[in-house]
């Protein structure tokens, strides 16, 4: 399980106290450190069955300084897939991703449906 997040982010040191609380193993990944790639984004999109909107940090200032909430609706999938890929401050997190799971955000509820 790859459990991606950004350490200063409140919800992710939240999501990784929950994942060691019950004690579920994960290899972490600082999301600006090593920022996801086109392809993985890709997959993980596709695998999520979510809109790809959801893989947006619409609350996040970068977010907010590039205007993409007007922007994003006249981009391509491809478009903003790239646009993703460029920078992991773009990317809602945290993330977690396993052979047959992908969720984005951290929400407790689901989560403990998912991976219990």
């Amino acid at each position: 399980m790859l459990f991606i997040h950004y350490p200063k982010c409140s919800t992710c040191q939240k999501a990784k106290k929950w994942l060691d609380e019950h004690n579920l193993v994960y290899t972490e990944r600082h999301i600006v450190e090593e920022n996801p790639q086109y392809a993985e984004l890709k997959a993980w999109y596709q695998q999520s069955g979510l809109p790809l909107k959801k893989f947006f940090n619409t609350s996040g200032l970068l977010y907010k300084e590039m205007q993409l909430k007007d922007k994003l609706p006249a981009m391509s999938e491809e478009e903003q897939l790239q646009l993703l890929a460029t920078n992991g401050m773009l990317v809602k997190r945290p993330l977690i991703v396993t052979e047959d799971i992908v969720l984005v955000g951290f929400k407790e509820a689901e989560w403990a449906e998912k991976l219990n």
